[in-house]
């Protein structure tokens, strides 16, 4: 029996399916942690592709339903888990149980949040979200914004609200966009699809923090008039990807509001340490910028797809997104309400708000930002058992809830530790101890641990560091062994940057 468009309640498989629905429920409301030696990141066998495509591919025929369910769920187990306690890989979070049900309930009611008449109540959420959230930023009343499906979207539309208010169609082909070497991906994709070119991007190279370095930055604004080009935008990190780095946003303020640019700040990570009462001091000055992007998918432990776009002026994103037509105006619309499709790129848009909105009415912003503390404390705490370890070596200060760490022991050049130091990642990813992977720092190959769940502890993460290295002095045995005559350019290890005092560990 399959189903049909009206599915009789009482089907022996409905029923059936009902159970595995309730089973479904159950596990997405779990708060357990997988257990340390269950997977991290299962991957598929890549010889079993194309047999997997012959499979999974739909045809003419109708299949039973809780086959088809039972194998979803199978592939759907074919991803890294956030919530294993040794997942430190990637920047999103786990998202929290109240999240899930959140998103689950955005997914079962299906509301287009368009047009307001069509969406009263969604709609209102959304526009209370957007102010409460401008509002712990420090933004003042004028701000507008939307939610959208992530940081990418959210930097093109404050990038296109820009351009829109800061440029003349005639002065597009001269504008001059600036951003640090750490500055996100999406940013560049944005600027793309924008209609900007690559050579109208000046990177500002960073200090030995990995910050924005402000005087370059001067520097280059005043070539760059003199060369006839028009400086515009200037994008500022708050939690860069690579280090969790926060640019001095209060000097980059002053230089956007001196020199008449447009200050967008990606806060696609940081800017949710403006939650907590303990570490919100870090992202102090950006409530200054023109435009925020922040991601409800990272530090806010929501599913994917709670993207926010914040700007200072809500007309901002009215004048490059309030588009009309005949069949979308809502006849039953008050005045002084808000139709999204008005203030971004989306007409079809899910009601994204209302899982980070029942989140924060659940559990409060105190306890959300103590959620956020966890991640500072777990950070701290990989940071001082890396230093009790020897030849490791921190480049950059720990600021957030990202450490970068590089096994450097005597004896070994810098291009042989980049190798060395790959070895250690994929061999800890193999043996399923953790999923740190590798990033670059200067040129130079480096571990990269992001500890944001939190559901862990820190002695959870003094053992991971522990078995960490003693994988490094294994890898580092295998290497001189193979190689015994290692070559004479030794490296010495570099100075940390990165200051911890005891009291962070108390």
């Amino acid at each position: 029996m399959h189903f049909n468009t009206s599915q009789d309640p009482s089907d022996e498989r409905w029923t059936e399916v009902m159970l595995i629905a309730r089973s479904l429920l159950n596990q997405l409301l779990t708060t357990d942690l997988p257990l340390p030696s269950d997977p991290i990141l299962p991957i598929l066998d890549t010889s079993e592709l194309p047999s997997l495509q012959d499979k999974i591919m739909p045809d003419d025929h109708p299949r039973d339903p809780v086959s088809i369910l039972q194998q979803a769920m199978t592939l759907f187990d074919y991803h890294i888990h956030h919530t294993h306690p040794h997942s430190f890989a990637y920047i999103p979070a786990c998202p929290i149980p109240i999240a899930r049900l959140g998103a689950l309930l955005t997914s079962v009611c299906n509301v287009n949040v368009a047009n307001w008449d069509a969406s009263s109540g969604p709609s209102e959420v959304e526009k209370a979200m957007i102010h409460w959230l401008g509002s712990q930023l420090g933004l003042p009343d004028s701000v507008g914004g939307c939610f959208v499906s992530g940081g990418s979207m959210a930097n093109m539309t404050a990038i296109v609200a820009a351009r829109d208010e800061k440029l003349q169609p005639l002065q597009r082909a001269n504008a001059t966009i600036y951003m640090s070497d750490q500055t996100h991906l999406s940013v560049m994709k944005a600027l793309h699809i924008a209609g900007f070119m690559d050579y109208q991007v000046h990177k500002i190279p960073t200090d030995d923090n990995c910050c924005m370095d402000v005087n370059l930055l001067r520097h280059a604004i005043k070539t760059d008039r003199l060369f006839g080009r028009v400086p515009f935008l200037l994008v500022a990190n708050c939690g860069s990807t690579n280090t969790g780095t926060i640019d001095p946003l209060h000097e980059l303020a002053d230089i956007a509001r001196d020199e008449g640019l447009w200050l967008h700040v990606d806060g696609a990570y940081g800017a949710s340490i403006a939650l907590s009462d303990k570490h919100r001091h870090l992202v102090d000055g950006i409530g200054r910028a023109d435009s925020v992007s922040w991601d409800g998918h990272k530090w806010l432990f929501q599913t994917y797809g709670c993207g926010i776009v914040l700007t200072r002026h809500v007309n901002s994103l009215a004048r490059s997104f309030s588009f009309d037509a005949e069949y979308i105006t809502g006849p039953l619309e008050p005045q002084a309400t808000t139709s999204f499709y008005k203030l971004g790129p989306e007409l079809s848009r899910p009601a994204r708000a209302m899982s980070l909105w029942l989140t924060l009415k659940v559990l409060g912003r105190r306890r959300v930002g103590e959620m956020i503390d966890q991640g500072f404390l777990l950070t701290c705490t990989a940071d001082h058992s890396i230093r009790q370890c020897k030849n490791w070596i921190i480049p950059v200060p720990t600021v957030a809830s990202i450490v970068v760490f590089r096994y450097a022991p005597p004896g070994f050049s810098e291009e042989e530790l980049d190798s060395l130091n790959s070895a250690i990642s994929q061999r800890i990813v193999a043996e399923n101890i953790a999923s740190i992977l590798t990033t670059q720092i200067r040129g130079r190959t480096t571990l990269r641990m992001c500890a944001m769940n939190p559901a862990v502890q820190p002695e959870t993460i003094s053992e991971v560091i522990s078995r960490v290295d003693k994988v490094a002095q294994a890898e580092a045995s295998k290497v001189k062994k193979t190689y015994p005559k290692m070559s004479n350019g030794l490296c010495s290890p570099l100075i940390s940057c990165c200051v911890v005092e005891a009291s962070d560990h108390a």
